[in-house]
């Protein structure tokens, strides 16, 4: 540090970048060498009590042994004792006592490096570390770490929901006035070996992406001025994965017993009206009031005008506006018997199969689009916040330009950047810390 400063002091031109790196280097080496010093003595010695091997033998004494540990202070050495059972396994407890075990990468660095890999490409999260942090890492150290802690915090949040299935009680009262559940999915680019055999919407019928399940919950205790609905503020957490939808409704439901689902006055559940999005809705929420989002009902509105009304611009526009405003009054039915009278002469076959198949749509769907009595319940009538997480908690991350994604790789991803956008980034730490 005194030979930094008398570089500086010595100086022909003024760089104040260059003193201030210059500075911070010293900073860290300084600071290296103090931590390394603090570690010095930890996991060595004696061991107050006998070191077993998960085989259930008891492990002996193999000497000392020295490991390199990268800090967010930069590169420092420590020696431990090394314990070895006679079936070969080996164990480190000043390794265990660190949270360092088969890592050379501290608490601190890693919880770094997850966050990094978390926000961007592998590529740019190692540059933004060394700009940042003056940490250089690879950019396969940053995925490999930021994945493994992927995976550790899908198995704590997995902990977590199970242990409030369990332990949920049932409420003497309600504390929750409204408790929103909402979900949807969102194609996420594949490896070619993750799609092999599976249909989708390339030329050929073949696949290029897996669809990501993604929910979210959140709760409401007020209305504005003009009645209506208020998100409460930092309500909203995420889950999410790879997998089939009977998977996903145990995820999403153990999420919103986490959150308190027994003591809800009311339970609302927002999503587009796709087939499984309703089977989950009736097999784990049984008793909420299932909307489905208003936009995504205006868009299979728009559609319909388009069909029956082909080519006829003028039509299109006027019938679009009015079947809105019925559909905003929850007039559902209007909507699809006019429509039936409007496409009675449409000769194509094809075209008329496709009408039906939308008013079947409305049709099916007719007592969640009751819009007007549920804006005048005070309730959110749009999956925007959903809609909105499969860009911002999916998209943003793992769909970007020349992507490909292993499940595995991209599962850990989606529950890393769940838990962050959760805001409880912080929660999983101290978890670990507990241990």
């Amino acid at each position: 540090m005194k030979r930094v400063l008398e570089k500086i002091a010595q100086a022909t031109h003024l760089d104040l970048e260059a003193w201030e790196n210059a500075l911070r280097s010293a900073v860290l080496v300084a600071g290296a060498g103090a931590l390394e010093g603090l570690l010095r003595g930890v996991g060595c010695g004696r061991e107050p009590e006998a070191v077993w091997c998960p085989c259930g033998g008891r492990m002996e004494s193999r000497g000392i042994q020295r490991k390199e540990v990268l800090t967010i202070l930069g590169p420092v050495r420590y020696e431990r004792s090394r314990f070895q059972c006679s079936c070969g396994a080996s164990r480190y407890p000043g390794d265990e006592f660190l949270d360092i075990v088969g890592t050379s990468r501290s608490p601190g660095l890693r919880r770094m490096m997850a966050r990094a890999g978390s926000q961007s490409t592998f590529k740019e999260g190692g540059e933004d570390l060394r700009i940042y942090a003056g940490i250089r890492v690879s950019p396969k150290d940053l995925e490999r770490v930021a994945e493994g802690i992927g995976e550790e915090m899908e198995e704590w949040g997995g902990a977590e929901r199970q242990r409030a299935l369990i332990s949920a009680p049932v409420p003497l009262r309600p504390t929750i006035p409204v408790l929103y559940v909402s979900y949807d999915g969102t194609g996420v680019p594949m490896t070619k070996v993750e799609v092999v055999g599976r249909k989708g919407k390339q030329a050929d019928g073949s696949a290029k992406t897996r669809e990501a399940k993604l929910g979210c919950v959140f709760t409401q205790t007020t209305t504005d001025a003009q009645g209506y609905p208020v998100r409460d503020p930092e309500s909203t957490t995420f889950v999410g994965a790879i997998e089939s939808a009977e998977a996903f409704g145990e995820r999403i439901y153990g999420e919103a017993v986490r959150r308190g689902l027994e003591s809800a006055k009311e339970v609302v559940i927002l999503g587009d009206g796709a087939p499984w999005v309703k089977n989950l809705a009736q097999i784990h929420f049984p008793h909420a009031t299932l909307i489905v989002d208003l936009y995504h009902a205006r868009q299979h509105v728009s559609d319909l005008c388009k069909l029956v009304f082909a080519g006829e611009e003028k039509k299109i526009q006027r019938f679009r506006m009015r079947w809105w405003a019925d559909l905003n009054e929850g007039k559902v039915e209007r909507i699809a018997l006019q429509a039936r009278l409007e496409a009675e002469n449409i000769g194509d076959a094809e075209q008329a199969k496709k009408v039906q198949g939308e008013i079947q749509y409305l049709e099916k769907n007719r007592e969640h689009m009751r819009y007007a009595p549920f804006r005048a319940h005070g309730l959110f009538v749009g999956s925007g916040v959903i809609e909105a997480g499969c860009k911002t908690v999916i998209g943003q991350r793992l769909k970007q330009s020349g992507m490909e994604w292993s499940v595995r790789g991209a599962n850990a991803i989606i529950s890393l950047r769940s838990i962050i956008k959760s805001g409880r980034f912080e929660d999983y730490w101290e978890s670990r810390m507990a241990l």
